[in-house]
């Protein structure tokens, strides 16, 4: 045997081709480390999987509730989303595979840790950024950046493996790279390489394409307590149980399916299409939540914060002490984001069907057409308007003067 090295391995294409082929080029003793996060794979069949291509060893862990407990439910208090629509599903599920990868590789005595992410993209990033927080003299294999890998594409690489009796599902008739987990699915390559062309109904394969979405309209209601959505529907369900019921309820409206070209780290564009049906709904009802128990200042304030820890996401800087800083001023913010919010759903569509809290700011006597001077005396407006308009009063007088 080989020295030791650790896999993030997902049983996709890349990774199932590039067991064989650290074996084959460096001799290595490949030990395959894979996570559950509640994308649905039956762990006996991927490991199964795993050893068939060449494996000695493999380690699967469920880290579904971790997953969304201590890095998707931080986010979503955060209100934090890349460039305006990117709900982070790839983003934040990789430092938490790493994390527990880096641990198999403590217990297992290997020197080195390995994964599938090209040098074109965000995901070595993420991996070995987080390899660096655990242990920064860890070796780290890229075959997509070693000068040794000869694979350039899906279609090679599809080759290799059916070359060498490798497993797999992809075809060069489906050819798209997909990522998921219990929060979303990816979908990038093929026909998606071409922003120019619309994305095929094939592409989505949680949600239903917006055309054959009900032609009827469906109320969900969501209840969070300080900033964690804890039931839907008025009923009370732990994390993973809550994820799957939203995912289905937005799937079947075509809810939080996104069309983007975003701006990769290494400097490029790409084209994604991302399905999010129950995280659309969770950050839409959050943020309705928000505006009524906010104050303006610290909303304000939130909303730049929030595009601050979205990159910080994005980029893989998850155990970044900044990051970590930012979570303090989040939870101070959300001590109050408690209540029940209902949703409209139609065809892709969300919509505010109602919002309640304890903790409303929202003053009917105060908000009222109706005239009450025990909440809100009018006149108290003629002074306000003059200071707060006085430097432009002044400009204005200077400017004439001249």
């Amino acid at each position: 045997m080989g020295e030791k090295v650790v896999l993030a391995y997902s049983g996709g294409l890349d990774t199932s081709v590039i067991i064989p082929w650290l074996k084959e080029t460096y001799g290595y003793d490949v030990i395959a480390f894979a996570a559950d996060l509640g994308q649905g794979d039956d762990m006996k069949a991927l490991e199964k999987k795993a050893l068939k291509s060449g494996a000695s060893k493999f380690y699967g862990y469920d880290l579904s509730k971790e997953f969304l407990t201590d890095f998707v439910w931080p986010t979503v208090k955060a209100g934090a989303v890349y460039e305006n629509r990117y709900l982070l599903g790839t983003s934040f599920a990789r430092p938490l595979i790493a994390k527990y990868q880096m641990m198999v590789a403590k217990k297992e005595g290997a020197k080195a840790v390995a994964h599938g992410a090209t040098g074109k993209g965000n995901d070595q990033v993420r991996f070995e950024l987080t390899y660096f927080h655990f242990d920064p003299s860890i070796r780290i294999v890229a075959p997509w950046k070693d000068d040794k890998w000869t694979i350039r594409s899906r279609e090679d690489a599809i080759d290799y493996a059916n070359a060498r009796g490798i497993p797999i599902t992809a075809t060069k008739k489906k050819i798209y790279s997909e990522d998921g987990n219990l929060w979303h699915l990816s979908h990038e390559g093929d026909e998606l390489e071409d922003p120019a062309k619309e994305p095929l109904d094939r592409v989505f394969t949680i949600s239903s394409p917006i055309e054959k979405a009900p032609n009827k309209a469906e109320h969900v209601v969501i209840d969070f307590v300080k900033g964690v959505p804890v039931a839907v529907n008025g009923k009370k369900l732990d994390p993973v149980a809550l994820m799957k019921k939203l995912n289905e309820i937005g799937a079947k409206h075509g809810v939080g399916q996104v069309d983007l070209v975003e701006n990769r780290l290494v400097g490029m564009k790409s084209r994604g299409v991302y399905e999010t049906p129950g995280g659309a709904l969770l950050y839409y009802a959050h943020d309705e939540l928000e505006h009524l128990v906010l104050d303006r200042d610290t909303y304000h304030y939130k909303e730049l914060i929030s595009k601050r820890y979205a990159e910080l996401v994005y980029y893989g800087q998850w155990y970044s002490p900044l990051r970590e800083a930012l979570d303090g001023f989040v939870d101070k913010t959300q001590k109050n984001v408690t209540g029940k919010v209902i949703l409209k759903l139609y065809k892709g569509n969300i919509r505010s069907a109602g919002v309640t809290s304890p903790y409303s700011l929202y003053l009917h006597k105060m908000a009222s057409f109706t005239d009450d001077k025990a909440f809100y005396d009018q006149k108290d407006a003629i002074g306000f308007i003059r200071l707060f308009g006085l430097p432009m009063a002044t400009q204005a007088r200077v400017s004439k003067r001249k």
